[in-house]
C-alpha cells in the first residue's frame, strides 16, 4: 500500500479545495491589510519595539517546537548585536541563538533572492554549528545518509511511528523539484503554506527540517509583506501553542491516517496554516494596542518624577497589557515584580496613585484592595 504522500501517484502536483480555502484567505488578507494600516499609528520607535519582540518570539518558539530551549535575554542580545542596539549588549548571546536570529533576519531581509541549495546549507550550518545534535553527530550543511528516515514519538520500545520521508535515493531529485517550483511559483499564502508542508515531506536533513521549513514560511510572508528585519507576528508563536494540533493535522496529510492511495489533497494543511496565521496576526495587533496603550500613558506622565520601582512595575504591565494583568495590581505583586519590602511597595502604590498613574478598582479594599493603570 502507497501509505505516504510521497509515494502517491501524481506526487507532488499536490491538490486544494479553492472554494474552501476563498473565505479564510480573504479574511487573513484583510487581517495583514489592518496590520499594515494600524502601523501608520505608531512612531518608528514603536515599530522597531514591535518588529523586535516578533523577531525574538520567532526565534524562541521555532526552537521551542523541536524541544529546543533558548534564554529569552540571550534572544534579544543576539538580535540586538545583529542590529546595533547597544542597550542590550549587557546579556549575552552563544553561537545556536545567534545562528538562528541569523537564519531569521535572513529569511526576513533577503526574500527577494532565489532560494538555492546553498542557502538551505548555510542555514543549516547555522542551526548546528558544532556538527552535533543534543550528543548526536550529524551531517551537517548535506543531506542525510539515513535512507528510512522516521518521525516517532513515544518512549524507547514504545515508539510509534509517524512519517516515513523519501529514501535517500531521491533526495536530489526531490529538492531539485522543490527549489524549481519555488523559485518559480507566484508569491501567495497558498504558496507559504504548501512550502512549509512540502519540505516536511522531503526531510531532506538528520536534524532541523522543522526550523528550515518554518524560515522558508518566513520567507514567503516577509516577501507578501516586503518587511525589513522583521515582520509584525510569530507564527512560530502559534504554532507552538498549538503544536498538537500542528502535528496531528501533519499526520493527517501527510499519510499517518491515510489509508488510499489518494493522498495528495492537502486541502485541510492549509486551512490549519491559515488560522493559525490568522490568530498569530490578531495577536500582533494586541501587541501593538499595549504599544501604544504605553506610549499615551508615559507621554501623559514624562514629567511626573517616577522612581526605578515605578516605572519597572508599571512596564510590566503595560507590556502585558493592562486588561491581561490577572487580578489587577496589588501590594504583593508590586513587592514581587520590584522586588522590594513591604513599607517600600505602600509609600511607592500611594505616591502612584497621588500622581494619577493608578486608581483603586472599585469594590475593592483591605487586604483585597487592587489597582489599574489610568491610561
Amino acid at each position: 500500500m502507497k501509505r505516504w504522500i510521497w509515494q502517491k501517484d501524481n506526487y507532488p502536483n499536490f491538490i486544494y479545495d479553492e472554494k474552501k480555502l476563498l473565505p479564510i484567505i480573504e479574511k487573513v488578507s484583510a487581517k495583514q491589510g489592518e496590520l499594515i494600516a494600524f502601523t501608520s499609528l505608531l512612531n518608528n520607535e514603536n515599530l522597531k519595539e514591535r518588529q523586535f519582540e516578533a523577531l525574538s518570539n520567532e526565534v524562541i518558539n521555532t526552537s521551542a517546537i523541536e524541544g529546543e530551549k533558548l534564554k529569552r535575554d540571550s534572544v534579544r542580545a543576539s538580535i540586538g548585536r545583529k542590529l546595533g542596539i547597544e542597550n542590550l549588549e549587557t546579556y549575552k548571546s552563544d553561537i545556536y541563538t545567534d545562528g538562528i536570529v541569523e537564519i531569521l533576519i535572513d529569511a526576513n531581509t533577503n526574500y527577494n533572492q532565489s532560494l538555492e541549495l546553498e542557502k538551505i546549507y548555510g542555514w543549516h550550518n547555522s542551526i548546528f554549528p558544532t556538527g552535533y545534535s543534543g550528543i548526536n553527530k550529524i551531517n551537517v550543511a548535506k543531506f542525510r545518509d539515513i535512507d528510512e528516515m522516521k518521525v516517532v514519538s513515544g518512549a524507547i520500545g514504545q515508539e510509534q511511528t509517524h512519517y516515513i520521508a523519501p529514501p535517500r535515493e531521491q533526495l536530489d531529485k526531490e529538492i531539485s523539484q522543490y527549489l524549481e517550483w519555488f523559485n518559480s511559483e507566484k508569491t501567495s499564502l497558498i504558496k507559504a503554506a504548501i512550502a512549509h508542508l512540502w519540505f516536511l515531506i522531503i526531510h531532506p536533513m538528520d536534524d532541523g527540517n522543522g526550523r528550515i521549513a518554518r524560515a522558508i514560511t518566513d520567507l514567503v510572508l516577509s516577501k507578501i509583506e516586503q518587511s525589513e528585519f522583521s515582520k509584525l507576528y510569530s507564527i512560530s508563536t502559534t504554532i507552538f501553542k498549538h503544536r498538537k494540533e500542528y502535528y496531528k493535522t501533519l499526520d493527517l496529510t501527510t499519510g499517518y491516517y491515510i489509508k488510499d492511495n489518494k493522498g495528495l489533497d492537502i486541502t485541510l494543511w492549509i486551512i490549519w496554516f491559515l488560522e493559525a496565521l490568522y490568530e498569530s496576526l490578531c495577536d500582533a495587533k494586541k501587541s501593538l494596542l499595549h504599544i501604544i496603550d504605553k506610549t499615551n500613558f508615559w507621554d501623559k506622565h514624562r514629567d511626573s518624577n517616577l522612581n526605578a520601582r515605578q516605572i519597572k512595575v508599571l512596564n510590566k504591565i503595560l507590556d502585558k497589557g493592562a486588561e491581561n494583568f490577572e487580578g489587577g495590581l496589588n501590594k504583593r505583586k508590586y513587592e514581587a515584580i520590584a522586588k522590594t519590602t513591604s513599607a517600600t511597595a505602600s509609600r511607592d502604590i500611594k505616591d502612584l496613585i497621588k500622581k494619577g498613574c493608578i486608581k483603586q478598582t472599585l469594590g475593592t479594599k483591605g487586604r483585597n484592595v487592587s489597582y489599574f493603570i489610568e491610561i
